[in-house]
């Protein structure tokens, strides 16, 4: 019985880690402010999770979009989201703020 509940917790323990950042993943910070993101070129380590924090300083709300990334998410205005993204290939990955396209655009590069 102790094994099975040293099990169970073990399993709800994995169960709630499974969408954070381990130690071996990298934590990047990208900002939105007047409908720019700043930097607008971000470069990671390609073949290691990554945990992307979006903060928007903008008083609007502005959506975070990469189809390459296979993200989205939408950010109130004031407010900050983290993105957790796979290990990636290398390469070039854009991304864009949806409501701000002309201005608010960026690359992430997995190197």
């Amino acid at each position: 019985m102790r094994k099975l509940f040293q099990f169970s917790l073990l399993a709800l323990s994995a169960a709630m880690c499974a969408n954070t950042v381990s130690a071996e993943d990298k934590v990047f910070n990208l900002v939105i402010k007047n409908h720019k993101f700043e930097p607008a070129e971000i470069t990671v380590p390609a073949g290691v999770k990554i945990q992307l924090n979006v903060k928007n300083l903008d008083s609007t709300a502005e959506e975070f979009e990469s189809y390459e990334l296979n993200q989205e998410k939408v950010i109130s205005g004031g407010q900050e989201a983290s993105l957790y993204i796979e290990p990636l290939k290398p390469g070039s990955y854009p991304f864009v703020g949806e409501f701000n396209e002309d201005t608010a655009k960026g690359v992430l590069i997995a190197k």
